[in-house]
């Protein structure tokens, strides 16, 4: 999909402030007339400028509309709404207000809260839409009765929609509303929903100001409890809800109760965020572009990475790590290092490249901080260097794009991460959504995401093993991150505590950044380790191990190799894959005498013995019939058309090894198998002379192996081969016996 890159705003946002008789609120204006000549006028109590405050600041620009913010830098004291009753602050502040508009009969106000509200049109259609409740005020309505159950029954009969008042979301006329705002007493810390509740319950006073609720969401759409009510809805560059129940496209959507999440997804595609056609268009605004700086002037980053378990292809790892396009100068590296498996390397990464950066701090393991402790600490020493941005990056993250730095800081987020896969797998680095006790959930759009299907910028409540902290979100008191919150592991505290603090997390899948790789069930006990990932880290093993080509084997515009009759020859594995299962089996040690005794074997009898070591002696047989079933097999049913077994099956997986002084060659036989393949794991006429495999049938000698090639030809009848005296050095190769 081609993405549009360039976004232009249909208005432009001023702020101003409110005059000497109402210095706490700022006019958020989008035309020239002041606010006191419109007939239109919105209404929000801010006290600080958090995440959610500036997402409603971007949904009133986008819709150009008419919004006035209170009590911005003032103390907040209407309890805590998030737990428990509160808000009454927020009716006295408005209770002030109405004093400028309450004689103005013609002139509407409507009232949001401001950090988990969304506008999704323009004052033209939400003043056609209150104007057809033909009402004095209409307040938003919900499916709960709170914050007082009991008064459920008072409440008027509804025959369809949702019955019960909610204070987040209301609109009215000036006057009006100055009545229901100064109809009684009211403390800070007292609950402005009951307020109104109480008002809207008194017949008389429900007729007398014709007060209304809106009970199919026709411009307020309150989330708690009506989640599965609504849907997006995507036509053409256009993204909007639907209200599925009531057939409704609500105007201004509000996540009461335990639904902020949601609405942060919601976030990612209404207002103008985001469409099947364009693509990702808030991606564009706020960026903060280091195209014209010089690296001299780029901002100073502290980079905390984080080895808390022993990590496959860490080697990889740290070679991406120092390929980043950004200066090193402008780089100070904080460095946990929980995993003794890694001491040798790190100690050598800091040895060799310690000095290219601004600084380097490194806890190793023997100092037993936790990881918890550690990652704080890696947060102070973002505070001492005073730096502007915090990148942290866990040893399971592979960075594969060399500009992730550059580009996330661009992003300029309060917190981003660049989005990572385990490949073949939806295993991600973000979670999509919760569930009500914090873990995982999948969002709606969850797969499309990770698939690519949806390119963008997405704000989620959790991503892990990498991502970038805006320096301001650290420096101040009230956002700066922390890894503690009560038993949770650190990934989930810090999280926790930056969604409880009104900082949004969001994770990138713009551009493909890199991979995870799975760290479970890895095995540290064997000579090369990471030759036993075929499974678990396949993508990362094919890159080491599988031979750069390999994918050529499978083009039937090309032709196989064939040096003898039905003996095909393939590029199959890398030389390091070659030299490190030579040295997992001289490591192992223990080599058959090449005898006809073997008690490996089912009976104890080989008829044709050679000098070997089995997989399953080494621990490597599940591994190698993986290696079968998906890279030998394909080429096989190429080559040998009409034969097919999956998987495939061999009980005889081993290494061979000939040697002048040991066994030399290998008498003429046939093989117990459908077909053999014959891997060749060193060099002819520089490792060893001689050698090589000699069909008789054919008369035809292979002689010249390639390091890393694969012969394979039928095992039985047709094939009676030997193999060739070795004279000099010694010669390895891995046999197969496929399908006996």
């Amino acid at each position: 999909m081609r993405l549009k890159f360039q976004w232009v705003l249909l208005v432009s946002l001023a702020v101003l402030s409110a005059g000497a008789d109402d210095k706490d609120a700022a006019d958020v204006l989008t035309n020239e007339a002041p606010s006191a000549e419109r007939k239109f006028l919105i209404l929000t109590v801010a006290t600080e400028e958090t995440s959610g405050y500036k997402r409603y600041q971007r949904s009133v620009k986008i819709n150009g509309l008419p919004v006035k913010v209170l009590g911005l830098g003032e103390e907040w004291k209407g309890g805590d709404m998030a737990n428990s009753v509160g808000g009454g602050q927020k009716v006295l502040m408005l209770r002030k207000e109405l004093e400028l508009h309450k004689d103005d009969p013609e002139k509407i106000i409507m009232f949001t809260d401001a950090y988990d509200v969304l506008f999704n049109a323009n004052e033209e259609k939400i003043l056609e839409q209150f104007h057809q409740f033909n009402a004095r005020v209409v307040f938003s309505a919900e499916g709960f009765c709170w914050p007082d159950p009991n008064l459920a029954s008072k409440y008027p009969e509804v025959e369809r929609g949702k019955r019960f008042l909610n204070s987040g979301l209301f609109m009215g006329y000036a006057p009006e509303l100055y009545k229901i705002l100064n109809d009684g007493e009211i403390a800070n810390d007292d609950d402005d929903q009951l307020y109104y509740t109480k008002i809207f319950l008194d017949e008389k006073k429900r007729e007398k100001l014709n007060i209304k609720l809106d009970h199919r969401s026709e411009i307020f759409q309150n989330l708690n409890g009506a989640i599965s009510d609504v849907e997006l809805r995507f036509i053409g560059t256009e993204s909007h809800l639907e209200n599925t129940v009531y057939n409704t496209v609500p105007l201004v959507i509000h996540a009461n109760g335990p639904t902020k999440l949601f609405l942060n997804t919601l976030g990612n595609y209404i207002p103008k965020s985001w469409n099947a056609e364009e693509g990702c268009l808030n991606c564009w605004e706020d960026m903060n572009s280091l195209e014209k700086k010089k690296p001299k002037d780029f901002p100073k980053v502290v980079i905390g990475i984080f080895i808390e378990n022993p990590t496959p292809f860490f080697e990889e790892f740290l070679h991406k790590f120092l390929a980043l396009s950004y200066p090193k100068d402008k780089i100070n590296l904080y460095i946990h290092n929980g995993a003794s498996y890694h001491a040798k390397q790190i100690a050598g990464f800091v040895e060799s490249h310690g000095k290219e950066y601004a600084s380097v701090k490194l806890i190793n393991h023997d100092e037993n901080v936790k990881e918890w402790h550690a990652r704080n600490l890696g947060i102070e020493e973002c505070l001492k260097k005073k730096c502007e941005y915090y990148f942290n990056v866990d040893s399971l993250a592979q960075i594969d794009n060399p500009h992730t730095l550059k580009l996330l800081i661009e992003q300029n987020r309060p917190v981003v991460a660049p989005m990572m896969i385990r490949p073949y797998q939806a295993w991600s680095n973000f979670w999509g959504s919760l569930t009500t006790d914090g873990f995982y959930a999948r969002s709606i759009d969850y797969m499309e995401i990770v698939q690519g299907q949806r390119r963008g910028l997405w704000n989620v409540p959790f991503v892990t093993s990498i991502y970038l902290v805006r320096g301001d979100i650290i420096h101040n008191p009230k956002t700066k991150p922390s890894y503690i919150y009560n038993l949770l592991d650190a990934d989930m505290a810090f999280c926790t505590n930056m969604r409880n603090n009104d900082v949004y997390l969001y994770v990138t899948n713009r551009l493909d950044w890199g991979h995870l790789v799975t760290v479970d069930n890895f095995e540290t006990h064997h000579f090369n380790n990471e030759l036993y990932e075929i499974q678990n880290n396949r993508w990362d093993w094919e890159k080491r191990y599988l031979h750069v080509n390999y994918s050529q084997n499978l083009d039937t515009n090309l032709n196989v190799t064939m040096p003898c009759p039905d003996v095909f020859w393939f590029p199959m594995v890398t030389e390091r894959f070659c030299d490190e299962l030579v040295g997992e089996m001289e490591n192992f040690g223990q080599w058959s005498d090449g005898t006809n005794t073997d008690p490996r074997l089912e009976g104890g009898y080989e008829n044709v013995p050679t000098r070997d070591i089995h997989m399953r002696q080494v621990g490597m047989d599940h591994q190698w019939l993986a290696f079968l079933r998906d890279y030998v097999r394909p080429l096989q049913e190429r080559v040998f058309l009409g034969y097919q077994h999956y998987p495939p099956r061999s009980t005889m997986n081993f290494v061979v090894r000939y040697r002048p002084d040991e066994q030399p060659f290998l008498k003429p036989h046939h093989d117990s198998s459908t077909y053999t393949i014959n891997l060749a794991l060193n060099r002819p006429k520089i490792d060893y002379e001689g050698g090589g495999c000699r069909f008789l049938r054919y008369n035809c000698s292979v002689q010249d192996t390639r390091k890393g090639w694969m012969l394979m030809h039928p095992g039985r009848l047709t094939h009676y081969h030997e193999g060739l005296y070795v004279t000099k050095g010694t010669r390895y190769i891995m046999i197969s016996f496929v399908d006996p």
